[in-house]
């Protein structure tokens, strides 16, 4: 036998459903919330040395290589694909923005790798630059502001992830 409900029942049941639903949406969203706090955040965290204004010729002193904070002059280099390396001093200013920097290391004979990197920056219409760099150790270094990461095999995943996680953040005080 069906059992009928009056109407006040019936909102009820939907005030019920609807507060359900509310709830069940709010946890889902807190612990996405506590996910993202304690999720490793991409690369490694370097000291910051400030974000001090120097004038050419002055030269910055770092505590990476590449940097990833520090002084740096009053330009910002072009975001996108550049050829030649870009002086730390202005990729740091860069930095400062929110860029994130992708650059490599391969003496001119990685042409595949060159064009791999370039695929993922070409995706971003801004804050992100491209650019060899011929004094570090590994063959990829990644940078932002106070972050690092490096490594010597193409990883578009991880390259990625980097540049998601801190593309566009200002660092200005």
């Amino acid at each position: 036998m069906a059992k009928h409900r009056t109407k006040r029942q019936r909102r009820r049941h939907r005030s019920e459903l609807a507060l359900t639903t509310i709830l069940g949406a709010a946890a889902i969203a807190f612990a996405l919330l506590i996910y993202q706090a304690v999720r490793p955040q991409p690369g490694v965290a370097v000291p910051d040395l400030g974000n001090q204004h120097i004038t050419f010729p002055q030269q910055g002193t770092y505590n990476s290589t590449p940097p990833t904070s520090g002084p740096h002059y009053t330009s910002l280099a072009p975001w996108g694909i550049h050829t030649d390396p870009i002086p730390n001093e202005l990729q740091v200013h860069n930095l400062e923005h929110g860029g994130v920097m992708v650059q490599y290391n391969c003496d001119g004979a990685c042409p595949e790798l060159v064009a791999q990197l370039a695929e993922i920056v070409e995706r971003y219409d801004g804050y992100v630059i491209l650019a060899p760099y011929p004094d570090m150790e590994s063959r990829i270094a990644l940078t932002a502001w106070g972050r690092i990461d490096t490594f010597d095999a193409f990883d578009e995943q991880r390259i990625v992830r980097f540049i998601q996680a801190y593309r566009g953040i200002d660092h200005h005080r």
